[in-house]
């Protein structure tokens, strides 16, 4: 109350008014007093203090409390969902469920071919300037066609289309127009084996072919073979180079014929119908001379009277009855029917699944590869089911059978025994990381298993069992490789109204050219998936991972009605067995469709 009426006097007395009284009772003369002054300006600067503090405690407060009270959750927004589309009929909504359907679909009504990685040959792209291409592109010259066979290299590219027919281009082939032009008519080739220069060509009659490369070098008319020529191109006589050669090997049995045909740099391999294997040189630029012949001691001088290029038996393979053989750049693979592998010739990076021997960089004579050790003291008994080889690298995969173990020490359940499991080794140069392991290497001692394409099961609805997944195809290029899983087991989809789906495809390697198709450049030492050959155009899923779209997934085989005509212009339509394949080149990739 005293507070409250000083400053109400200190507010309302005039200075006059402030009088100060004697001691002795006599009045002073009037003048201001500060006394009031004083005190009202004590009292109202410790209001204000008291204020002041007062505040900033009850915002201390305040912060103390929020800080040790629970934070409340942010209102949450309310997204309700689009209705969905309804289907109008039952593929609509196989359409709308299974993006693998689509890219399936999609393959059957557009057939065709799509490439990418190095252009700078006109390969992936002849009538592009860039020097690579990044992602799945179609070559126009296809489309509307379905091939028996395609390879690639990184300057010329070779088809075999549905009649049979040759087809090359690019800058090898013609540097003037590298556009695709049919080569060799009427002869009925199947398959197709390319090495540095020459294309060697099979035929449904078992005739092998040897054709050169460039345009300039095809000389003669077709209809001038040589098969019974005795000369060398290297021994002067003539000057020309005869439009293709013919390779035929010698005492070949009643009724056998040659059957497939694969070829490195400088050599090719011929696998009979009886399991004979007969190796040619197959490049007119060097003869070969790292034991990829798998003929001991066999050089350019020592060579026998004949053609350079005259087929020699694999004696050492005699005996054994081989339905597989594969080349790298110079080595060579056979694979019997028993899943025995045999690998000879160069061994500089452990390509042939030895350990390299420094002092014999080289192997010769076709040596059995030890693949039991690699299960040695296990309770797994293997055997070799494919082979696959390209560059400086060799694959194989191997169906594992779970058996009792002989010593005897460890009893396997009962439900065990007879239990499958499919594995995939991998032997030879990795610096690119075209094993696939995970990791980086020069040289290989031994072979490594390929953990991402091991050990892997699904469960089959059908049959209520669970089975292995194994590889459908390996494709290995000079530097990356591609693996085609073989987790299809019911392409009749389409016949039961159901969706239909694809092959997983798994690529990994080297990436200086884009081939390996992400978009991006970096190497990866671990199968990975790409995008879907169209990319967010066919399908409207997503796939998990950072892509962001649709894995990439070939069509298996399957009867389809194509609206064309063998060359791949419109027609009355026709049933036709049609499949989508994968092909690694050197730094190209590509994928078909194939009769």
């Amino acid at each position: 109350m005293y507070r409250t009426a000083l400053r109400r006097t200190a507010r309302t007395a005039k200075p006059s008014q402030w009088v100060r009284h004697s001691s002795t009772g006599g009045e002073a003369q009037p003048r201001r007093s500060i006394i009031p002054l004083v005190a009202g300006a004590v009292l109202v600067g410790a209001g204000a203090g008291g204020f002041w503090a007062y505040q900033n405690y009850s915002q201390l407060s305040k912060q103390q409390e929020q800080a040790q009270s629970p934070k409340q959750a942010e209102k949450a927004e309310i997204l309700r969902e689009k209705p969905r589309k309804k289907a109008k009929s039952k593929e609509e909504s196989n359409e709308l469920i299974s993006p693998q359907h689509v890219q399936v679909k999609h393959s059957h009504d557009h057939p065709g071919v799509y490439a990418w990685g190095s252009n700078v040959g006109k390969v992936a792209a002849p009538d592009s300037k860039e020097s690579n291409i990044k992602t799945p592109r179609r070559i126009p010259f296809f489309d509307g066609q379905i091939l028996r066979d395609l390879k690639l290299e990184r300057d010329f590219g070779v088809a075999v289309n549905e009649k049979g027919d040759l087809v090359q281009w690019g800058v090898g082939y013609n540097r003037d127009a590298p556009g695709p032009e049919v080569t060799l008519r009427g002869k009925d080739v199947t398959k197709i084996a390319v090495s540095r220069d020459r294309v060697i060509a099979l035929s449904s009659n078992g005739q092998v072919y040897s054709i050169p490369v460039a345009k300039a070098d095809q000389a003669f008319a077709e209809n001038t073979p040589n098969s019974h020529s005795s000369w060398s191109i290297w021994s002067g006589t003539p000057s020309l180079t005869q439009h293709y050669r013919t390779l035929k090997p010698a005492n070949l049995g009643w009724n056998e014929q040659v059957v497939d045909v694969k070829s490195g740099l400088e050599h090719c391999l011929m696998l009979t119908s009886r399991g004979r294997v007969f190796s040619a040189a197959s490049s007119t630029e060097d003869f070969p001379s790292r034991g990829q012949l798998g003929v001991p001691g066999l050089t350019w001088q020592n060579r026998p009277a004949g053609p350079y290029d005259q087929p020699h038996e694999v004696g050492g393979l005699r005996g054994f009855k081989v339905r597989e053989i594969a080349t790298g750049d110079y080595h060579s693979l056979a694979l019997d029917d028993e899943g025995r592998v045999f690998s000879f010739g160069d061994n500089t990076v452990g390509q042939l699944g030895f350990k390299t021997d420094l002092t014999a960089t080289h192997i010769d004579t076709p040596s059995l590869l030890p693949v039991n050790q690699l299960y040695a003291g296990t309770n797994l008994k293997p055997k070799v089911t494919s082979i696959a080889a390209g560059g400086l690298s060799s694959f194989f995969t191997v169906d594992a059978t779970k058996v009792q173990s002989e010593s005897g020490s460890e009893v396997m359940p009962a439900s065990e025994l007879g239990r499958v499991v499919a594995e995939t080794w991998a032997c030879g140069s990795g610096i690119h990381g075209e094993l696939g392991t995970g990791k980086w290497l020069h040289v290989s001692v031994a072979p490594s298993k390929v953990k991402a394409l091991s050990d892997l099961y699904e469960y089959d609805e059908a049959t209520n069992t669970v089975h292995p997944i194994r590889l459908n195809k390996i494709a290995v290029g000079s530097t990356h490789v591609c693996a085609v899983m073989d987790n299809v087991h019911d392409s009749k989809g389409n016949s039961k109204g159901g969706p239909q789906f694809g092959n997983d495809v798994l690529f990994w390697g080297g990436n200086e050219s884009y081939q390996l198709g992400t978009g991006k450049r970096n190497n990866t030492n671990v199968p990975i998936y790409i995008g879907a050959l169209d990319g967010d155009s066919v399908g409207a899923g997503k796939m998990d991972g950072e892509l962001g779209r649709n894995r990439l997934q070939i069509a298996p085989r399957a009867r389809v009605n194509l609206l064309t005509d063998k060359g791949g212009k419109a027609g009355k339509g026709r049933q036709v067995d049609v499949e989508q394949r994968v092909e690694c080149g050197r730094c190209v990739s590509a994928v078909y469709s194939a009769v």
